[in-house]
């Protein structure tokens, strides 16, 4: 080797994917890629005086996670002003977080719980009534996205977006009205998620250069959290190329520590092939860099074809025209040789996408596209079939996670066991990789998936998938890393940990192949590399990563709370509760708990038991 390394990582058990050479102790990175892996003696021996050697502590490294659907650029633009409930324990401790934000967030900003929670994964068993929210927050306007088949509005939230007992129900959604004809605060899809998308479009955004910081706190919490790279899938209200300036300047920047290929999502119903037609003279796939690079379309291609996932609700019967909308559409980027994706949650919308994609192959050839549905819950073997022989592939999510309880009560515990069929489709010798459909529906915690996929179990506990049905632990790794690589086009280039490919890589804070199974949602990275250069790091890797700025503006939550929860992070309701009444000295009421306080200065709060989440107790309780 004529140059050192820039990097070694050293002293650890590192799962290579490589079946070639499957476990390695060491691993040297030069100029973005794995340079050698091996040995630690034949490692160390390349290091030179400039080389970086970081000691693993004998902790497990995996390559980098690659998540095969996620909406990252929005989710990116929002993530300041959003209050996460992901992986939060009780409504109670949900509760306490939201009135304290409510507390904090000034005039005409709203609170919003945008997706990554589901009520099964409380005790409670139940979402906060539209009483206890109004309670809650009795002036400040709050949004609370529940998966895509409803929304809680307070009272201030429905004045701030003006719905009265004159507003009529938009098409495929309902405003619930009370004895008066008044609207009571609940949004339901009914089937269609348009209600729930146009009322949170109609809050406040966040200035350009507080989007960018927020964009650049959310890559970083998926670096905490394993990820290197990243398929958005764009979505609703993501106006390209407006909508993308601010990753764009990132990735000019080289601001980026995700690696990022996205997808184009038409935005107009009845427009989407003059949309395609448009981007293709404006972009080509593969276009950028190996930070940021255009992906193709989808995940919507037309808007006929889209049927929800509201396992709440009856499967939608999708219009006669779709078809035919469908084919106008896949000829275009066929004949552009665009790479596609297409939203389908059910076997029925399926089987008639790819009647117009085998019209569409008789002519145009879908081979070697990099073709694939999205989701795919109830895929029937005879769809695999036909996937498979034009090529084309399929991404699944964990919203089942999130969702299983409703599927099965709507279509039965054992109809549940196989959907989505993972293990079958594997077994089809289809292109399958993972990913998280965040930030709107499930978290974007790839280790939830990840849980999943391998116990077959819910946010709520409930086992759905048999034993027979589920994948190993290195199937679900695969899946999550070399097998997501397809889906970018990006095969032999990332995924691994090999010589040649992107040196990406998550040093974990456990070991994925042997911790108990109720704890693989709890596992983060400690150390994540992108590209050869270290993008987070904790605890004593923590001095390796590079400092960011402070989340903004000051009533952000994530400076109060984090993003997704961590266990030894918030304190739960009742122990935060203790603390303020054992803090508080006088005779003013704590808008939070109902406890005196006296709050003269802000009164420092950290132990260990607060991970580091909680800044200082002031005048909302958890003010920073």
């Amino acid at each position: 080797m004529s140059m050192p390394p820039d990097l070694i990582l050293r002293n650890a058990r590192i799962s290579t994917l490589d079946r070639a050479q499957p476990e390695a102790q060491a691993v040297a990175m030069r100029d973005g890629r794995f340079v050698f892996v091996g040995d630690e003696a034949e490692v160390m021996a390349l290091a030179g005086p400039q080389t970086r050697v970081v000691d693993g502590g004998g902790r497990r490294a995996i390559p980098g996670l690659i998540d095969s659907h996620i909406h990252v650029i929005r989710g990116g633009l929002n993530y300041l002003m959003e209050l996460r409930w992901d992986g939060v324990p009780t409504l109670a401790d949900a509760m306490a977080m939201l009135r304290a934000q409510a507390q904090v967030t000034p005039p005409p900003q709203w609170v919003r719980v945008v997706g990554g929670f589901v009520e099964h994964q409380w005790p409670e068993k139940r979402l906060p009534t539209l009483d206890e929210i109004n309670a809650a927050a009795p002036e400040t306007p709050v949004f609370i996205l529940h998966l895509y088949d409803r929304a809680l509005l307070n009272r201030a939230a429905l004045r701030a977006v003006g719905y009265t007992r004159d507003t009529p129900d938009p098409p495929g959604g309902m405003i619930e009205r009370d004895a008066r004809g008044e609207p009571t605060g609940l949004l339901l899809a009914k089937p269609n998620a348009l209600i729930l998308y146009a009322t949170l479009a109609a809050g406040p955004k966040l200035p350009p250069d507080v989007q960018k910081l927020s964009t650049r706190h959310f890559m970083r919490e998926l670096n905490r959290l394993g990820v290197t790279s990243a398929i958005d899938a764009g979505g609703g209200f993501q106006n390209y190329p407006d909508d993308y300036a601010i990753i764009e300047e990132l990735a000019r920047d080289d601001q980026l520590t995700l690696r990022i290929a996205y997808n184009l999502f038409t935005q107009k119903k009845g427009g989407e092939e003059a949309d395609f037609r448009r981007w293709a003279g404006m972009v080509r796939p593969g276009q950028g860099s190996d930070m940021y690079r255009h992906n193709g379309a989808g995940e919507m291609l037309v808007f006929s074809a889209a049927d929800f996932e509201d396992f709440r609700e009856p499967r939608p019967e999708l219009p006669a025209a779709m078809e035919g909308e469908l084919e106008a559409v896949v000829r275009v980027l066929a004949g552009n040789r665009w790479p596609f994706r297409m939203h389908a949650t059910y076997d029925e919308t399926i089987s008639r996408a790819l009647d117009a994609f085998e019209r569409v192959h008789r002519d145009i050839p879908l081979t070697g596209l990099n073709w694939f549905f999205d989701h795919a819950e109830t895929i029937s073997p005879r769809s695999m079939d036909r996937v498979a022989a034009m090529g084309g592939g399929i991404a699944v999510q964990h919203r089942m996670a999130f969702q299983g309880e409703y599927f099965a009560e709507r279509y039965g515990a054992e109809a549940a066991e196989a959907t989505p069929p993972v293990a079958r489709l594997l077994e089809a010798g289809l292109p399958v990789g993972a990913g998280t459909d965040a930030t709107r529906v499930a978290s974007y915690n790839p280790w939830t998936s990840l849980a999943w996929l391998v116990t077959g179990r819910t946010a709520g506990g409930r086992t759905l998938t048999p034993t027979r049905n589920r994948i190993t632990r290195d199937q679900a790794l695969r899946l999550w890393t070399e097998a997501n690589a397809w889906f970018s086009s990006e095969v032999g280039r990332k995924g691994r940990i090999v010589p040649g490919e992107f040196a990406d890589l998550a040093l974990l804070s456990e070991d994925f192949f042997a911790v108990p199974e109720d704890r693989i949602g709890g596992i983060e990275s400690v150390l994540t590399v992108v590209g050869g250069r270290v993008v987070h790091g904790a605890g004593d890797f923590a001095p390796l990563a590079p400092s960011l700025p402070p989340a903004a503006p000051d009533w952000s939550p994530v400076r109060r709370f984090g993003g997704h929860w961590r266990k030894g992070g918030p304190l739960r309701a009742e122990a935060l509760a203790q603390r303020v009444a054992e803090a508080c000295a006088c005779g003013t009421s704590c808008a939070v708990h109902g406890h005196a306080h006296a709050w003269a200065r802000r009164a420092p709060v950290r132990d260990a038991d607060q991970g580091g989440f909680w800044g200082a107790l002031g005048c909302a309780c958890w003010a920073v």
